[in-house]
């Protein structure tokens, strides 16, 4: 198939925004692969993960499940509940899209709906080249299932003190996303911290304790999310505010 120059301009565009994130993959994957290894998976294991699944929260609580002995069924739920995000994220760029885009674009495009690779073609203006997403996905994607497979290895040879210095990097990762929302809204801080307190809790109460922690983890995740949706919702100026 003969692509036209705006789809070659939008394809190039795409690969020279795709190459920082793509770096920032690495070091990001770099700390999955250091969680999968302690889960057990094998480098190539790992590299396929990564290669089909394109979420760092979504494959840490996947190897975190399978490290905890989860059933297959806890797995599946814990992956979608943690994954939801990317339904709204379609709905957004399915409007985006041209209205005679093709199916096989749109499922295309759906498997690389990436929080990074979002933003950046969200953030082009007018209907969205689905070749823009084709070539940053060309740069990123590599790093990230390259990445993960490296972090296995590294966390099969080397000491453990290390890995669990590497270990580490990958919590930072989380609180560098949940610091600067909760800084900025008191709510969202005060959930944090009820989320930490019901965790604790719910890991050492008798009874509750003895449910799989896969289980428990995605009670907690449902319940306070809807608590959270019902007591405080957004309003709508606030949700374009947000976007803008």
């Amino acid at each position: 198939m003969k692509l036209s120059i705006n789809d070659k301009r939008a394809f190039r565009e795409g690969m020279k925004n795709g190459l920082p994130i793509g770096l920032g993959y690495f070091a990001v994957s770099f700390s999955l692969g250091i969680a999968a290894a302690n889960a057990g998976f094998t480098p190539f294991q790992s590299f396929l993960t990564s290669f089909l699944c394109n979420a760092s929260a979504g494959e840490y609580a996947g190897f975190s499940l399978v490290a905890a002995g989860a059933s297959y069924i806890e797995v599946a739920i814990m992956s979608f509940v943690v994954n939801a995000r990317y339904l709204l994220m379609s709905f957004a760029m399915s409007q985006r899209l041209a209205p005679g885009t093709k199916m096989g674009h749109r499922l295309l495009l759906s498997n690389y709906l990436t929080d990074e690779l979002f933003a950046i073609a969200i953030a082009r203006d007018g209907y969205m080249n689905p070749y823009y997403t084709y070539g940053a996905v060309l740069m990123a994607a590599p790093f990230w299932s390259v990445g993960t497979a490296i972090g296995t290895v590294a966390g099969n040879i080397l000491p453990l003190s290390l890995v669990s210095a590497f270990s580490v990097a990958l919590y930072g990762m989380f609180i560098a996303v949940i610091i600067p929302p909760a800084k900025q809204n008191k709510v969202i801080g005060v959930l944090i911290c009820i989320c930490f307190l019901l965790s604790y809790l719910f890991e050492t109460l008798p009874v509750i304790s003895d449910i799989a922690s896969g289980t428990r983890t995605i009670i907690l995740t449902v319940v306070i999310a809807s608590a959270a949706a019902i007591l405080f919702p957004q309003k709508q100026n606030e949700v374009i505010q947000d976007e803008q």
